[in-house]
């Protein structure tokens, strides 16, 4: 058998999907028990857009897109505070104009080429050195953001009136969580790809659920799932050359059907 970590572009990949699957289900499991996962498809779409916008101007696409999926993010929540558009029909309104940007800017260029077509599906191959430091660079500070902060979030997910009335600053740990969400939705993108990256949020999240464990045991065993899916679906897709993305996101699902039948079974 050939030993794949002899390959750079596997360990690169390996290194990018390690970093982003540890700090995926910090944000997620924030998003799934909020109801409001449909915000990573939201942002994975505009996202798109301003990856369009990167390969249009010559600019770092994983740049543009974090920018725009940043501050979307932030038009979204300021959107849901106002009350005047519910939080599901700000995501369907962005969702559609982020698509629909995104669709006009990929015609601009010319359609479609390899370049946008490994970020619509995600691809180890592409993933660059520069990729992998800049992953590490905002993702640690990332999870050290959650991990100081998560009292004030757990307490916010299971009773936002109540951490209001204690004196915790709810808005702006609203907004604080979103622009992560973003960050990290963005930053998945060259691995698990546009199309698949909400998988890479919530399922190992929901999977870890179905185990009724407390909240921290769940937040562990939702890490623990993630990371099994993304070292186990590159080794996959390596040696049944098969697309990484699709892989990971397929093994997730796997893991969630069989933790799902089994508790089914038990009961």
């Amino acid at each position: 058998m050939v030993d794949i970590f002899q390959y750079d572009f596997i360990v690169r990949g390996l290194a990018a999907g390690l970093i982003i699957g540890s700090t995926a289900p910090l944000i997620g499991i924030f998003l799934v028990l909020r109801r409001y996962s449909l915000i990573a498809d939201t942002l994975a779409h505009i996202s798109l857009a301003g990856i369009a916008v990167g390969l249009l101007l010559k600019i770092d696409p994983l740049l543009t897109a974090l920018g725009a999926s940043t501050l979307s993010s932030l038009a979204i929540e300021r959107l849901r505070e106002s009350k005047k558009i519910y939080g599901e029909s700000a995501l369907s309104l962005f969702l559609s104009g982020g698509l629909a940007l995104a669709v006009l800017l990929i015609g601009l260029s010319n359609g479609l080429n390899a370049d946008l077509f490994s970020y619509l599906f995600g691809s180890i191959v592409t993933v660059r050195q520069q990729d992998v430091f800049l992953i590490a660079a905002i993702c640690v500070p990332v999870a050290c953001v959650i991990i100081l902060l998560f009292k004030e979030l757990v307490y916010l997910s299971f009773d936002e009136e109540a951490a209001r009335a204690s004196g915790i600053p709810t808005r702006a740990l609203n907004m604080l969580l979103i622009v992560l969400a973003a960050i990290v939705i963005a930053l998945s993108i060259p691995v698990i790809g546009i199309l698949l990256v909400s998988a890479l949020l919530v399922l190992p999240v929901v999977t870890a659920i179905q185990l009724k464990k407390s909240f921290v045991k769940t937040l562990v065993w939702a890490e623990c799932f993630s990371l099994f899916s993304v070292v186990a679906g590159i080794a996959i897709s390596f040696y049944a050359d098969l697309p990484s993305g699709a892989t990971i996101v397929l093994l997730m699902f796997a893991l969630f059907l069989c933790v799902f039948f089994s508790n089914s079974r038990s009961q």
